[in-house]
């Protein structure tokens, strides 16, 4: 390994306990945004769905507040979903239209999910807008321009790689098994162009994989890191070190189906999914490649103190890419069989 790449170790380290310090929630959930779509029917009269995701079988602790002048019809309609709780109700507006309104979501702040306002007017035009953790609260406007809308996907991409610990730890095992600046280029693209096929293949909705099965796919892939990390320590040889692009390819096409489900479920309209889509993506490479830089920026760091580190440093971050991938897919093929 050249002599570069073994100030990754104590990096990755640093990185690593600075994560142990985040909320449990964010350690254990991927990013699934919320969402809700409302239909008009006719007069004043709109149809509301909210669809609250689950994660863990844990239910989602934002609820949805209508303005205080909507009169609800009849009987509201809950209905579970394999990972969601889809809320309709019909509405009345008391004659007054959707502009100007506001949808608040209580519980929202507490989450690290975004929720996808979806408006489908009876003239057949559609508008979009976002509520935030940060702004847990969306005001109804008329349609939105394009830029707009770019910037609320590429902010998507990025919340979504930079909350989901799985692809981290799946791109931070990769980095430790890289041998130059050359490998490590030829890793990251081949990761990029495996997951965008099957990113656009699924959003564009001609494959789909099923979650759960997904999921334990994705932990198996970490896992299978763990053992490749150290038979490089050691000076081995495997296919997986001496081509790591090859696993990152192979690996990449599922962790894009995982990008593509953060993604489904925001209820895009078809209007707007080539911008979606190329936005999506553009923020999840942009999240990617701040992620390494973060990584490659503290090894750089840690060259110039010049920092002696203990042996024991050098094994840490290996065993935890595969204890933490072996825990997930564990937990996520228990979850798949309904065990728990």
């Amino acid at each position: 390994m050249v002599s570069w790449t073994k100030y990754l170790w104590p990096a990755i380290l640093f990185l690593w306990l600075a994560l142990l310090l985040l909320p449990n929630e964010v350690l254990s959930h991927e990013s699934q945004p919320g969402a809700v779509e409302i239909r008009h029917l006719a007069g004043d009269r709109y149809e509301v769905a909210w669809r609250a995701p689950i994660y863990y079988n844990k239910p989602h602790p934002a609820r949805l507040q209508l303005p205080k002048n909507w009169q609800t019809i009849g009987q509201p309609v809950q209905r579970r979903t394999r990972d969601a709780i889809l809320f309709t109700r019909i509405v009345s507006t008391q004659g007054e239209g959707l502009d100007g309104q506001i949808l608040r979501f209580p519980g929202l702040e507490s989450t690290i999910t975004d929720v996808f306002i979806k408006i489908a007017l009876a003239d057949g035009s559609v508008m979009t807008t976002t509520a935030r953790p940060t702004r847990p609260w969306a005001e109804l406007r008329g349609e939105r321009s394009w830029h707009i809308t770019a910037r609320e996907y590429l902010f998507l991409g990025f919340h979504h790689i930079l909350l989901g610990l799985d692809h981290l730890l799946f791109v931070l095992g990769l980095l430790l098994i890289v041998k130059s600046r050359v490998m490590l280029l030829q890793t990251i693209t081949s990761f990029t162009i495996a997951h965008s096929i099957t990113l656009a293949i699924a959003t564009l909705g001609y494959a789909r994989a099923p979650l759960p099965p997904l999921n334990a796919a994705i932990a198996l892939s970490i896992m299978f890191l763990g053992p490749e990390i150290m038979r490089a320590r050691r000076g081995e040889d495997s296919l997986t070190i001496a081509r790591p692009w090859l696993a990152a390819f192979g690996f990449g096409l599922l962790h894009g189906f995982g990008f593509a489900s953060g993604l489904s479920t925001t209820g895009i309209p078809k209007t707007e999914l080539p911008w979606a889509l190329l936005w999506f993506n553009l923020g999840v490479e942009f999240g990617q490649l701040v992620f390494v830089s973060l990584i490659l920026l503290l090894a750089w760091s840690f060259r110039t103190l010049k920092i002696v580190w203990p042996k024991w440093v050098e094994v840490v971050p290996a065993y935890s890419v595969g204890s933490l991938g072996a825990y997930w897919t564990i937990q996520r093929t228990m979850i798949m069989i309904g065990g728990f």
